[in-house]
C-alpha cells in the first residue's frame, strides 16, 4: 500500500480516537441530566451559578453545561483535523522532493555510469575508469544503479566486451550484492538477484534458486526456471527433472522463448516424457512437436495410454502435426477408448497424415458414429486422401443413407471447403 494512503489512515484513526470519547463523554452528561428527577432547589441553583462563575471551561464555556461540553468536543475535532492537515501536507512535501532528489540522482548516475563503462569497455588502459566506477559506487543505492546499467549494456553485448564487463563485475564485487538478494525473504528481492545473476552468469546460488522451484509463488518459480536455464550450460533443461508443481503455460512459453532468444542447444525432450508430473509431459510433448523430434515417437506412442486425458490428448494431437505414419494403428487401436474430443483429434491426425491405409476405418466411423461433428471429421479426413478418398465419398453419397448424402455434399462443396 502506498506510504501517503497510510498515513491518511493514521489521521483519520488519530481523528477518531480524539473525537469519538469527546462526544460519547457529551452524550453521558445529557444522559445524567435528563436522569435528575427533580429540579433543583433555590439554594442548589444559586451555588451552581457560584460555580459556573468561577469553573470557566475553554474559551470561557462552563464545564457543567451539557451544550458546551458539545462544543468542547467539536473543538478538539477540528483542532485534531486541522493538526493532522498540516501534518499530512508537510509529509507529501517532504516525499515529494525526496522523490524528485532520487529521480536526480538516479539519472545523473545513469549518465555517468554509462560514460565510464563505454570508456572502460574499449580503452585499453581502464584503470582510471575502474577507480572512478569504484569511488562512485560506494552506497548501496549507487551499486544497485550500476548493475542495472551493466545488465542493461550486456544484453547488446558479445564475445570479449560481454566478458571484459563480466571481470569488471566480479572486480567490484558486485556478486556479493547479487548473491545477498538470491537469499533475501522477500520473494521481489529474490527474483532480482536471480536475474542479476543469470546475466553475469553467476553460479554460487544455483541451489537457493532450485530451492525456489518448490515455492507456491508462481512469478518466483518462474524466474528461477529461467535463470537455471541460463546458468546450467551442460544441461540447461535440467530443472524439469526436480520440477513438482504445476508447470503453467506461461512458464512454458517464457522458457520456449528462452531458448529461441538465446539459441540454446535443444535437448531430447523425450527424456521427460516419464516424468510424474503431468504438465512436464505436456510441455516435452509440446516441444517435441515444435522441434519436430521425430525421433521421438516411441515416447509418444507411450503417452497414447498416459491415465490421463490431456497428456494423450496432446501426444495424438503430437501425432498428426510431425505425421508419425507409424503410430496409425495405435491411434485406431485407442479410439474406441476415448472420449468424443480425443476421438475428434484421432481423426484430425488422420486427416493430416492422409494415410490410405485408415480409409475403411474411416467409413466406419462415418458409418456407425451418431455424432455428427465425427462424422464430418471422418468424411473430410478422407476427402483429404486425394482421388483415392473423392472416389470413395461419391460411392458412399449413392447409398440410401440420407445423412451419408447431406454430409458428404456438405464435405465436396467447393463453395465451403
Amino acid at each position: 500500500m502506498n506510504k501517503a494512503v497510510k498515513h491518511i489512515y493514521l489521521c483519520v484513526f488519530l481523528m477518531l480516537l480524539l473525537g469519538v470519547p469527546a462526544v460519547l463523554a457529551w452524550q453521558q452528561s445529557e444522559n445524567d441530566t435528563m436522569a435528575l428527577a427533580e429540579p433543583p432547589s433555590g439554594e442548589q441553583q444559586q451555588l451552581q451559578e457560584t460555580k459556573n462563575s468561577v469553573h470557566r471551561g475553554w474559551f470561557g464555556i462552563p464545564d457543567t453545561n451539557p451544550q458546551s461540553r458539545l462544543i468542547r468536543a467539536l473543538i478538539i475535532v477540528i483542532i485534531t483535523s486541522t493538526v493532522c492537515q498540516v501534518v499530512l501536507l508537510i509529509w507529501i512535501l517532504i516525499n515529494r522532493n525526496r522523490i524528485h532528489a532520487v529521480e536526480a540522482k538516479t539519472g545523473r548516475l545513469l549518465e555517468q555510469f554509462q560514460t565510464l563503462l563505454v570508456d572502460y569497455l574499449f580503452s585499453e588502459n581502464n584503470n582510471e575508469q575502474f577507480r572512478e566506477i569504484q569511488r562512485i559506487a560506494a552506497f548501496d543505492f549507487d551499486r544497485r544503479i550500476l548493475i542495472n546499467q551493466m545488465i542493461d549494456l550486456s544484453i547488446n553485448l558479445s564475445g570479449e566486451s560481454k566478458e571484459k564487463l563480466r571481470d569488471l563485475y566480479f572486480k567490484l564485487e558486485l556478486d556479493q550484492d547479487s548473491l545477498f538478494k538470491a537469499h533475501s525473504s522477500m520473494w521481489h528481492i529474490q527474483i532480482k538477484g536471480f536475474k542479476e545473476m543469470a546475466f553475469m552468469n553467476i553460479k554460487e546460488a544455483s541451489q537457493q534458486i532450485r530451492n525456489a522451484l518448490k515455492s507456491k509463488n508462481n512469478i518466483l518459480r518462474m524466474e528461477a526456471q529461467l535463470a537455471l536455464v541460463r546458468l546450467n550450460e551442460d544441461d540447461p533443461f535440467g530443472f524439469l527433472d526436480d520440477l513438482k508443481r504445476p508447470f503453467t503455460l506461461w512458464e512454458q512459453l517464457n522458457v520456449h522463448e528462452l531458448i529461441i532468444f538465446h539459441n540454446l542447444p535443444i535437448p531430447d525432450f523425450s527424456r521427460w516424457t516419464n516424468s510424474t508430473n503431468k504438465t512436464v509431459v505436456i510441455f516435452s510433448l509440446r516441444m517435441i512437436q515444435v522441434f519436430k523430434q521425430t525421433g521421438a515417437m516411441q515416447a509418444i506412442i507411450n503417452c497414447l495410454s498416459h491415465p490421463d486425458r490431456e497428456v494423450r490428448h496432446t501426444a495424438i494431437r503430437v501425432c498428426g502435426e510431425i505425421q508419425l505414419h507409424d503410430t496409425l494403428p495405435h491411434l485406431k487401436h485407442i479410439y474406441k477408448s476415448e472420449d468424443r474430443d480425443n476421438c475428434l483429434a484421432i481423426i484430425h491426425a488422420m486427416e493430416k497424415m492422409r494415410n490410405e491405409s485408415m480409409l475403411g476405418f474411416l467409413k466406419l466411423v462415418l458409418d456407425k458414429e451418431e455424432d455428427v461433428q465425427l462424422q464430418i471429421g471422418a468424411a473430410v479426413a478422407i476427402s483429404k486422401m486425394g482421388e483415392t478418398g473423392i472416389s470413395a465419398l461419391v460411392k458412399l453419397m449413392k447409398s440410401e443413407y440420407k445423412d451419408y448424402q447431406i454430409i458428404i455434399r456438405h464435405v465436396l462443396d467447393k463453395r465451403i471447403n
